[in-house]
């Protein structure tokens, strides 16, 4: 996965609470596991007016005007600020993927689904869990002003605006490094290549028949 480097970006407001997975990227669109070609069904149910299926040409089909990633101020938004329980119900990979492929690098909530929060740092999705009054500062601040920035700094875990608003957060130690390495669980195996092949060299020289080809 790509390295998080610190940032600024525009927020979009999602003033609502237990969105689970199914909202984020519905079902019907699960066949695939190749973690592309999910970006333009990220909330498909709310972002469209009719019902989308796979094979689609989703740039035509007609946009739900009221949906906040459809008003102009909030398409190139990076930072998405939500209620509660961000993430919840069943536990498909292809959320985080939906999010990121559509451009998002943070999201902010006071609280986010277990399985959905370890799949978003595996998948170089950060998230903040922020209390209710700084969630509650953001989310206004995005409703009234759009348009509305906030600079993100991973390494100093602190998040920011230029009215004077900041709200340092709480990271796992090992999540931030991989991180800001741009570590996925393949990468970290890889980083540890030359000590794996040392030991499968002993393992070779202490039992010899388990390396012995069957063909």
């Amino acid at each position: 996965m790509k390295q998080f480097v610190d940032f600024t970006g525009v927020v979009a407001p999602l003033n609502k609470s237990n969105v689970d997975t199914d909202q984020i990227i519905p079902k019907q669109y699960l066949k695939s596991i190749k973690r592309t070609g999910f970006g333009v069904t990220l909330f498909d149910q709310w972002r469209y007016l009719d019902e989308g299926q796979p094979g689609l040409d989703h740039t035509q089909r007609p946009e739900n005007p009221d949906f906040v990633l459809n008003q102009a101020a909030y398409r190139d938004s990076s930072i998405l600020v939500a209620g509660q329980n961000f993430g919840c119900g069943s536990s498909r990979e292809h959320a985080p993927w939906a999010l990121v492929e559509y451009g998002f690098k943070v999201i902010i909530a006071p609280s986010f689904a277990d399985i959905f929060y370890i799949n978003s740092f595996k998948n170089g999705l950060l998230l903040i869990e922020a209390d209710a009054t700084a969630v509650a500062h953001v989310m206004r601040a995005a409703e009234q002003q759009p348009g509305y920035t906030l600079s993100v700094s991973l390494q100093q875990q602190c998040v920011r605006d230029d009215n004077g608003f900041s709200y340092a957060f709480e990271i796992d130690p090992f999540r931030k490094m991989c991180m800001l390495e741009g570590l996925d669980d393949i990468g970290l195996t890889l980083k540890a290549v030359d000590d794996i092949k040392a030991y499968e060299q002993r393992r070779k020289a202490i039992t010899p028949w388990m390396f012995t080809d069957l063909n």
